[in-house]
């Protein structure tokens, strides 16, 4: 079907004839009184008002069992995390992955294997594939760590009122 939809109407009773269409053009047949074609563009369809939206999330890659955490290891080690981390930035966001509070849990057992809980801005995040082994590789890098794994999940689903003051400062948002 081409651009238009030439639609057959039966004749009415009208002597408007200025909306009929002369077909014997385009048919080679001489038209008749009986019939009026009409011209009509194609129906167009609204966009769906989903497609405004984030796609939906999408289901994390691996989850690890929670870590057994040792008070002890974990009060030595979290501050140190938690610096690492800090040196961490979403390329898009010009403030670091712990002040925008992507970073949700950080558990350390006695062994000194390092479990981080963390999110991203939204499920089309540009930086989804870069961060978590980023994160991985800082948390790692702490010594006292001897391994470490990083957990993407989606729920809580992250907000801007998980950002800290400072955070909020250095955007302008307060």
């Amino acid at each position: 079907m081409g651009i238009f939809n030439l639609n057959t109407l039966p004749d009415t009773d009208d002597d408007d004839d200025d909306d009929r269409l002369d077909t014997s053009a385009l048919t080679g047949e001489p038209s008749t009184p009986d019939v009026v074609t009409e011209m009509t563009p194609p129906r167009v369809e609204a966009p769906a008002a989903g497609l405004a939206h984030q796609p939906p999330a999408p289901p994390p890659a691996t989850e690890h069992d929670p870590i057994d955490s040792d008070p002890l290891k974990t009060l030595e080690l979290k501050p140190k995390l938690i610096e690492a981390l800090s040196t961490v930035y979403d390329p898009e966001i010009p403030v670091n992955i712990y002040e925008m509070g992507l970073i949700y849990d950080i558990d350390v057992d006695a062994k000194g294997l390092v479990g981080v809980r963390m999110t991203l801005t939204s499920p089309g995040c540009p930086a989804a594939q870069s961060l978590p082994g980023e994160v991985k590789a800082k948390a790692k890098s702490v010594p006292g760590v001897t391994d470490a794994w990083v957990d993407v999940v989606w729920e809580p689903t992250w907000e801007m009122s998980k950002m800290t003051d400072a955070a909020k400062l250095q955007l302008g948002l307060l």
